[in-house]
């Protein structure tokens, strides 16, 4: 499974929402690769799962997004993306 985690500049923020997605999939066995970029960069991006907060999940057109609402915390995190992941991890692994 291809994950992207999207923040506006691709420095900090998305990096550490890249780190605790690593996590979450680690304590749920789901295999992910998952990688943090900035907006611009991930429009050209192959992923199967686009997470990101609210402002900038808007303008990804017909592609699958999950919305955060914080890139740190980690049970919020959870809260937010946690049963999409398992979602679509079940579609590609059918």
């Amino acid at each position: 499974m291809e994950i992207i985690t999207v923040c506006g500049n691709g420095i900090g923020s998305s990096l550490m929402l890249a780190m605790k997605i690593e996590e979450i999939c680690r304590e749920n066995n789901i295999k992910a690769n998952v990688e943090s970029t900035d907006f611009n960069s991930a429009q050209g991006k192959k992923a199967d799962l686009i997470i990101t907060v609210k402002e900038l999940a808007q303008q990804f057109e017909n592609r699958e997004v999950a919305v955060v609402r914080s890139y740190i915390n980690k049970k919020k995190i959870t809260e937010d993306v946690l049963e999409i992941i398992k979602k679509k991890y079940m579609e590609l692994n059918k």
